[in-house]
């Protein structure tokens, strides 16, 4: 209940609104797009930096860290969205709305399945290799997980298009 009181405090103190639950839930939705996409955007970038085994191993292990600020975000986004659109039944009729749900399940397969599972290969890969280059098979992975992680940095700018602009 405390973070809920800084985010009321917050968003009240901003925006000069009187706070309503609505409003604090757009607030926190707000902030969990932030925490989820900016950790999702800045795992591929911490991952194609890597070229020996050590930096691989960290890179994995820092890389597991993130993963979870970018699930709390994420899942943070989708039951903010959820209750924000019972509380204001319309936005279930407005096709942005309706798109952006689409796109944020169709893609959850690839954040929540496959992306994660690549990374626990690629762990381990390397968890017996005892050299310093990185094994063909890792390199294997990491070449696999770019587009799927171009997929997700797409489907996320889409998103936000769509829940700025609301365009239809």
């Amino acid at each position: 209940t405390s973070i809920i009181s800084i985010f009321y405090f917050i968003g009240k103190k901003i925006a000069g609104w009187s706070m309503t639950f609505y409003s604090l839930l757009l607030v926190i939705h707000i902030v969990a797009a932030v925490v989820g996409l900016g950790a999702s955007f800045g795992m591929p970038v911490l991952m194609s930096s890597v070229k020996t085994v050590p930096q691989a191993k960290f890179a994995l292990a820092v890389s597991k860290g993130i993963e979870k600020f970018a699930k709390v975000g994420s899942i943070t986004l989708l039951i903010t969205g959820i209750i924000m659109a019972i509380i204001q039944p319309y936005l279930f009729k407005e096709i942005w709305d309706i798109a952006s749900l689409v796109i944020y399940v169709a893609v959850q397969p690839i954040a929540a399945g496959i992306l994660p599972k690549k990374a626990k290969l690629q762990m381990e890969t390397l968890e017996n290799y005892l050299g310093e280059e990185l094994p063909d098979g890792y390199n294997t992975l990491a070449k696999e997980s770019v587009p799927l992680n171009n997929v997700l940095h797409i489907a996320a700018v889409v998103l936000i298009i769509l829940m700025t602009i609301k365009p239809f």
